[in-house]
């Protein structure tokens, strides 16, 4: 049976094309939203026959206003996993609790270091020599969900935010899909804030590593 994934972008949404060219087995991409309508990736996701809806958070009083109507519209794809992909918004508690275990994102650092924005310069600032990204559920707290997978880069003496983050977001386009794959096949279990993997062969994917 296959299950529904709603996927939110803000931009391009690069993270949104490396799911859907992955092709995962089971995976009915059922909707791709933004909140901002100018967003390229909803014309990319257009093109190959994904729905697509804007949902323009400015026409909205507050933020809780916006997160009831964004739930109401994503439910209307009756969706087994809503993914954040590059979706530039601060999600209240009532929204992140009412898709529990079901809303994932993927986060430009090795959480739980440098939680929030800015994080490659602050690991390249505190001098680390690995950097990386996360994909994990997310709850209310920010950046704290409990943890899916990880991909580790090392961080080159002459590396510059730009070029940290080209290298982290390739790591981003090859995990992230390999997560939703996981999720549809059922092979995710979460337990406290450890989360596990039903078939022992995939767990070595949790963390992606570098070869130098």
């Amino acid at each position: 049976m296959q299950k529904n994934i709603v996927i939110l972008i803000s931009g391009r949404g690069s993270n949104m094309q490396s799911i859907v060219n992955a092709q995962i087995a089971g995976a009915n991409i059922a909707a791709v939203i933004s909140n901002r309508p100018d967003a390229a990736g909803l014309a990319w996701a257009a093109e190959r026959g994904i729905r697509t809806a804007v949902l323009d958070h400015k026409q909205f009083a507050d933020r809780a206003a916006f997160d009831v109507a964004l739930a109401k519209l994503i439910d209307g794809y009756t969706p087994d996993l809503v993914v954040l992909a590059g979706f530039m918004r601060i999600l209240t508690a009532d929204f992140v609790n009412h898709y529990v275990n079901r809303l994932i994102n993927v986060h430009p650092s090795l959480l739980p270091a440098f939680i929030g924005v800015n994080t490659h310069q602050r690991a390249i600032d505190e001098g680390v020599k690995l950097a990386g990204c996360t994909v994990h559920f997310v709850t209310a707290e920010l950046d704290s969900g409990p943890i899916i997978a990880q991909a580790a880069v090392p961080v080159m003496l002459d590396d510059t935010a730009e070029t940290l983050a080209q290298r982290i977001l390739v790591q981003e386009h090859q995990l992230y899909p390999k997560v939703v794959q996981w999720f549809v096949a059922g092979q995710l279990s979460v337990v406290g804030k450890q989360v596990r993997v039903t078939a022992p062969a995939s767990a070595a994917g949790f963390l992606q590593a570098p070869s130098c």
